[in-house]
């Protein structure tokens, strides 16, 4: 790659910053959830953005949006990149935009340099990749992908009993144009690491190879409602009782297949959650990950063996739910090709990493080759208000995405 070829490093963080205006939190983090008033605001700012780059913008039913910067030959797959808007309620500045914000680059930078390229280029905001509003998380891009439908997508519902349908066609960003079923030549994320692997080891780029399969449910045990008081010990039937047993249960699950493993309970709700009352019934999430998917059969197996167990010792109801999983996903090798040797070109420190979290590039990995970039974050902090990185990082993580989308775009 030759000396000219890069981003513009003071642009793409000026962009950075000024979308984290949206939604900022006192703490210096963004709380810009799925739908709301704020992720439209975000979003028609980067489509305002992204008119001014040239690109044409489409917009599909589940709300994703696609920028496009057409090609020698518009007849051919677009290489595509993309990442999501929305955060977390405590959320940060970079996780999830600074994907979306890299393509707009991206595509920036391409018109500096005066570069056509032979495939058109895209650059996308994928809908609702947190799944913190509205889960399961990574639902349009799952859409996209065809594993789930387009109803079901629609119909997911916040804690209000609003619909995701509903929200999109609210905010003005429930588009026409059909979801999935078009050729993709590559697609390309580009994230922080959301860890501390690459921070620690001193490394600029992380080229992954694969990503975690996952596994969440949901989970309600049922006791009885009783005063704290005249209740003896021994003829209690205590919904949040059990929800602390299988809570240490899940943690063990996830200490017996270290190092890999991730377990979490992640959201409890009690009720009636008073302080004098026994709780009669308890909402919990539990969230299961590795990168082998005969281990996570293995921590489903104990987890509901454990569950089935602890719910019959205490005399409790129990509703267990598996609401999401995806296997392990190996990305595709021409594409890891792509990020390694773009970052090998720019002379940026690089290792091979295992993504640990759900990102939207793991459905695209379904319908398209792809693969992923990761920058480093400070402490490998995430999902957090303090979450941050280093221009540097960001400006590198921009270049090898140009390179890597340049190289694919120039394939016939």
């Amino acid at each position: 790659m030759s000396e000219q070829l890069r981003v513009n490093g003071e642009r793409i963080w000026h962009t950075l910053m000024e979308v984290a205006k949206i939604g900022a939190t006192d703490k210096g983090g963004c709380c810009r959830l799925a739908l709301t008033d704020l992720d439209k605001q975000a979003r028609d700012l980067y489509v305002k953005w992204c008119k001014e780059a040239g690109c044409s913008i489409r917009i599909d039913k589940m709300g994703n949006v696609f920028a496009r910067r057409d090609g020698q030959d518009n007849s051919l797959a677009p290489v595509m990149t993309g990442s999501h808007i929305d955060t977390q309620p405590t959320g940060g500045r970079f996780d999830g935009v600074y994907g979306v914000l890299a393509g707009l680059e991206v595509i920036r930078s391409l018109n500096d340099l005066g570069i056509k390229t032979k495939h058109p280029i895209e650059a996308s905001i994928w809908t609702n990749e947190e799944g913190s509003r509205f889960a399961p998380a990574m639902v349009a891009s799952g859409v996209f992908a065809g594993e789930f439908s387009l109803e079901y997508g629609l119909s997911r519902k916040d804690v209000e009993g609003k619909t995701m349908g509903e929200e999109l066609k609210r905010i003005g960003y429930a588009g026409d144009a059909e979801v999935g079923g078009m050729p993709v030549h590559a697609f390309f994320e580009v994230h922080i690491e959301q860890g501390p692997i690459l921070e620690e080891a001193d490394t600029t780029i992380g080229v992954v190879t694969d990503a975690q399969g996952q596994r969440w449910y949901e989970c309600t045990l049922t006791g009885v409602e009783s005063h704290a008081g005249p209740t003896p010990m021994n003829r209690r039937k205590d919904a949040l009782l059990g929800t602390a047993r299988i809570i240490d249960l899940v943690n063990k699950i996830g200490l017996d297949n270290a190092p890999l493993a991730c377990a979490t309970v992640g959201m409890v709700n009690v009720h009636p959650n008073s302080r004098n009352v026994i709780p009669g019934r308890v909402f919990f999430t539990i969230d299961f990950r590795h990168p082998n998917d005969e281990v996570l059969a293995k921590m489903d197996a104990a987890m509901r063996a454990g569950v089935a167990k602890i719910s019959e010792d205490i005399g409790l109801g129990c509703e267990l739910e598996q609401i999401f999983y995806y296997a392990p996903i190996h990305f595709d090798d021409g594409c890891i090709d792509a990020v390694r040797k773009a970052a090998v070109e720019n002379k940026y420190s690089i290792r091979d990493i295992v993504a640990g979290a759900g990102h939207d590039a793991c459905y695209l990995s379904k319908v398209a080759p792809a693969s992923m970039v990761f920058v480093p974050c400070i402490d490998g902090i995430s999902h957090n208000e303090v979450e941050d990185a280093k221009p540097e990082w960001i400006t590198a993580g921009a270049n090898v995405l140009l390179g890597a989308m340049l190289a694919r775009a120039e394939q016939v």
